[in-house]
This record gives structure tokens, sequence and C-alpha cells, in this order.
């Protein structure tokens, strides 16, 4: 594999929880466009979701609707999901794994 797209943390706490994004204007629609390029072109689709720990915390709380993906991006097709904790999507996590069999 040469080429994967890897969307990260594209998460409800960034849209409608306690972590806004507003800039760039339009950051989810150009998303949305790549993804469906990468769909369109044989192009693995990554989606790596973050977790918050510990379990009480105010943000990224596993299960709530503010941890769940983005709607839109879950109307998306994509090959894997991967769970994150930590800010890197390659520690502690089976990306790298993933991307180079035979690790």
């Amino acid at each position: 594999m040469k080429r994967a797209l890897l969307v990260i943390d594209v998460q409800n706490e960034y849209f409608t929880g306690k972590l806004p994004i507003t800039y760039p204007s339009g950051s989810l629609d150009n998303i949305l466009q790549v993804m469906n390029v990468a769909n369109e072109q044989g192009i693995p689709v990554i989606i790596v979701r973050h977790t918050q720990p510990p379990e009480n915390s105010a943000i990224f709380k596993k299960g709530s609707p503010e941890w769940e993906l983005h709607p839109e991006i879950t109307k998306r097709p994509y090959d894997l999901l991967i769970e994150k904790s930590l800010p890197g999507s390659f520690t502690e996590t089976e990306l790298e794994a993933w991307l180079k069999p035979g690790v």
C-alpha cells in the first residue's frame, strides 16, 4: 500500500461540544470531499476517533454524543476505525501494523 487517507478526530466535540472549531471555515466540507475522492480512487480511508481518559472526562467521553463521529463522516465508507486515547494516532494503536502488513 502506497497511500491511505487518515481522517483524524472528526467528532461532534468539535462541532456541537465544548471545543468548537471555527477556522478554517469549510474544513468539514473539505474533509468530506477528500473522503469522496479517496473512495472513488480506491484509496483506503482510515478513521481515527479520540477517547479522553479518564472515564470522567468532560470532553471526548466514550459513549457521549460529543465523542461520536460527525454524522457526515459515518455516512461515507471507510476501511478501518482506530480508537486512540493519546494525542498520536500511532501511539498504542494498531494503525502502523495495518498500514505495514507483516510488521
